[in-house]
């Protein structure tokens, strides 16, 4: 299915199966999530993505771009943080990766809209201009890394503008990296939640009962992420996986997917 004559109308249902299609680890509500945030960015205007992987957010963020908006994404194509439990090690699917992202780029007709940077995405500052509208940020999963993309990407973003954060409450390193630079932040607003995918809003008010409630509001999706971490703590070992589809079956319910 190629995109590439279709209109881009301002809503997530004309590429959502083509999306669907493509590798990556993105739900439709998220994808929708990523679709309407990426439709608010003003043109002239600039989206950043953290994380390609083989194009899945890719496309959704530059088939929603209005005529006059930069996309750029940011991934090494290394090998390393490629998905659930492949951190480090796949050296051997880092051209394929890179050649999956292209083709699905020209396969939803949003080839010539993204410039791609290969390259970590600390490394990537010089070569994206400043102001930063809709950042999208899906990188390296452990703390270090994860921390340093919100914070150093994060400045980035104009005032009014929003980060996604991709495998938020979900990841381990991702929740410690938003509980230290988010949580207690004076910038950012949390916004709203679609499965892991956390939106917030470079708006937030800067007096000690806005921040109160911000930080609560953040606190309260806690529990979310310890389901989430006892699900993947059983499915990482074999006798606690049969035991988790045992439980699912006698409860009548389907075994849990890998949270994201």
């Amino acid at each position: 299915m190629n995109l590439e004559n279709s209109a881009s109308p301002d809503n997530y249902s004309h590429i959502a199966s083509f999306v669907e299609s493509l590798e990556g680890w993105m739900t439709p509500a998220q994808g929708a999530r990523l679709f309407g945030a990426a439709r608010t960015c003003p043109s002239p205007g600039r989206i950043v993505e953290i994380g390609s992987f083989r194009g899945k957010s890719t496309v959704v963020l530059a088939s929603a771009a209005r005529p006059g908006v930069e996309i750029f994404a940011i991934d090494p194509h290394a090998g390393n943080d490629r998905g659930p439990e492949e951190w480090d090690g796949f050296a051997d699917q880092a051209s394929e990766d890179h050649e999956c992202f292209l083709a699905n780029l020209a396969g939803g007709g949003v080839a010539d809209r993204v410039r791609h940077l290969r390259a970590f995405s600390d490394a990537a500052h010089a070569d994206v201009p400043d102001p930063i509208n809709v950042l999208y940020v899906d990188g390296a999963h452990s703390f270090g890394p994860a921390r340093a993309d919100l914070r150093d990407w994060g400045s980035r973003v104009a005032p009014g503008g929003t980060m996604l954060i991709h495998d938020s409450f979900s990841s381990v390193g991702v929740t410690l990296a938003i509980l230290r630079e988010l949580l207690p932040g004076r910038r950012w607003r949390y916004v709203a939640r679609s499965g892991s995918l956390t939106e917030y809003r470079a708006d937030l008010a800067n007096s000690p009962v806005a921040r109160l409630r911000n930080a609560g509001i953040q606190a309260a999706q806690l529990p979310y992420f310890v389901k989430n971490l006892v699900i993947k703590v059983l499915l990482s070992g074999s006798m606690s996986r049969r035991l988790l589809e045992r439980v699912s079956q006698a409860a009548g319910r389907p075994t849990p997917p890998w949270p994201y």
